[in-house]
């Protein structure tokens, strides 16, 4: 049997990400340190150190293909 959709979960705390703003909900993963997390993905962890060193994204697309 096929599960359609899946279900909200409201009760979850939530938080907001400091590199793109959008809200994101506590996961299992995070449980030992959900005080400490502070991004929603590792492309927004990511992209903050880039930013922080004066990278930019375009530099970072460019230099991906090349190895």
């Amino acid at each position: 049997m096929a599960r359609s959709g899946g279900h909200r979960k409201p009760h979850l705390p939530e938080k907001v990400c400091a590199a793109c703003g959008r809200p994101f909900a506590w996961r299992r993963k995070w449980a030992r340190d959900w005080e400490m997390v502070r991004f929603c993905s590792d492309a927004c962890r990511e992209g903050r150190r880039a930013r922080a060193r004066g990278v930019s994204s375009a530099r970072l697309d460019r230099g991906a293909g090349r190895g």
